[in-house]
């Protein structure tokens, strides 16, 4: 049994220890906290009243650099919440002090989410031939790049980009908390970006405000390649001289009708290419559980030696710095060039 211990006692937080419970060789010891509170799971004040196997951050973004050091110190491998720091200059003395030591992931899920998680296994299989763009419109700043990133195979070198903002009225019916029951428009601010990978490799990133939970716009995912077309659930493509094929992404979704087994997805499928499976059948997770759980999973199976690295903070540093940049451009309406950093 592989264990982990919490830093935080936030919404965040709270997913990963629950989760945890119901995996068969992963377990919460419990959430390291500042004051002592009830929670789920035991709570400890400081990380050397327990000793976990790794231990991950969920904390705010300027505390998580020095929480991520602390555990490096200690020896523990470290597994920290989105960014891992929250600046340019954050990264790169995180990277200095934490880099060498190979011992930090960053627990980036958007590509474990089944949807994106099946996307991905048919880009991979070469279905749309070799992908040269990526258009996201459903998140924001890292996430969205590391979902670029994904899906082009793009490396972590030199990134030039261009951005804008825009305004205007949008009713936002959702948040976190639920249903607002407000029908009247507010200003809402989407910034468009242009992101160049070099290499003729390429992003488009496109977001509006709380975009996550506001079900008025879609989300949108694209991925083009040189033999055809990833549209959401959808692909186009050239299969043989003379003969374009549109075919869609199906999810099998279990409980509806008459389907006795229960509320869950299943598969996640491309004709006759299964191209997602579920490994939690029976435990009725939504798809960000699903990714959750997979990356906890796969955090424990790199620990022990049984798997590669989920997402090394090379990988993690490198979305936020290009996610910074796209921030910067809209900011100053100019071309941002982000130089090879230190983890390239």
């Amino acid at each position: 049994m592989t264990s982990f211990a919490v830093v935080g006692a936030g919404w965040r937080a709270e997913m990963f220890w629950r989760l945890a419970a119901a995996l068969e060789d992963v377990e919460c010891l419990g959430a390291v906290v500042r004051s002592p509170r009830e929670l789920g799971v035991p709570t400890f004040a400081s990380l050397d009243d327990i000793h976990p196997d790794f231990v991950v951050t969920a904390v705010p973004w300027d505390v998580n650099p020095s929480v991520i050091t602390e555990c490096v110190a200690r020896g523990l491998p470290v597994l920290a919440e989105t960014p891992p720091a929250p600046d340019a200059a954050g990264l790169r003395e995180l990277w200095k002090e934490a880099g060498d030591t190979g011992l930090v992931q960053v627990a980036e899920q958007y590509l474990m989410v089944p949807a994106h998680a099946a996307r991905l296994s048919a880009v991979r299989a070469g279905v749309i031939g070799e992908p040269t763009q990526v258009q996201v419109s459903s998140t924001h700043m890292y996430h969205a790049i590391s979902m670029m990133r994904g899906f082009l195979g793009a490396g972590r070198g030199p990134v030039s980009v261009r951005a804008s903002r825009t305004t205007a009225p949008l009713v936002d019916p959702l948040t976190r908390d639920g249903w607002t029951d407000d029908v009247e428009p507010k200003p809402a601010t989407t910034t468009i970006a242009t992101i160049d990978f070099s290499g003729g490799l390429s992003g488009l990133y496109d977001f509006t405000d709380n975009q996550w939970h506001n079900q008025l716009r879609f989300r949108r995912i694209v991925v083009r390649g040189t033999h055809g077309e990833l549209r959401d659930d959808e692909v186009v493509r050239l299969t043989e001289p003379r003969t374009i094929v549109r075919t869609p992404l199906v999810r099998r979704q279990t409980g509806y009708d008459l389907d006795l087994d229960g509320f869950d997805t299943d598969t996640i499928t491309l004709g006759d290419r299964v191209l997602f499976r579920n490994p939690y059948m029976g435990r009725r997770l939504n798809d960000e559980e699903i990714a959750i759980s997979t990356l906890i999973e796969r955090m424990a199976a790199w620990v022990r030696g049984d798997g590669p690295a989920p997402y090394p903070l090379a990988e993690g540093a490198h979305d936020h710095l290009v996610a910074l940049a796209v921030e910067e451009a809209a900011d100053t309406d100019r071309t941002v060039e982000v130089p090879s950093p230190p983890w390239a």
